[in-house]
């Protein structure tokens, strides 16, 4: 019979695979978006999308008690994307 522990660490590395297989499906769409901005000259950051999104987020956010927690890792994610944008943006500007 498993421990609480073993079960919620089981739980835990189940939702970190979820995880990564959503991540890189999110940084796919990150890397289409780059991808747009670079062939329209828009800059990376679009601070009003992300205020946007965060707002829609916290909206469907049920547990209010972890809306602190949660806005500390959607900002990873958001820094995540951008930097992604800017290292492929880099990468386009190097080539050519």
């Amino acid at each position: 019979m498993k421990t609480k522990l073993e079960e919620a660490r089981e739980m835990i590395n189940e939702v970190d695979e979820q995880m990564i297989s959503l991540f890189i499906k999110r940084m796919a769409a990150v890397s289409m978006v780059a991808e747009y901005k670079m062939e329209n000259n828009l800059p990376v950051l679009d601070s009003i999308r992300e205020d946007v999104i965060k707002g829609k987020n916290f909206e469907i956010l049920s547990n209010k008690m972890l809306e602190k927690y949660y806005n500390t890792f959607f900002d990873g994610v958001l820094k995540a994307s951008k930097d992604y944008q800017t290292d492929l943006v880099k990468m386009y500007e190097e080539k050519k």
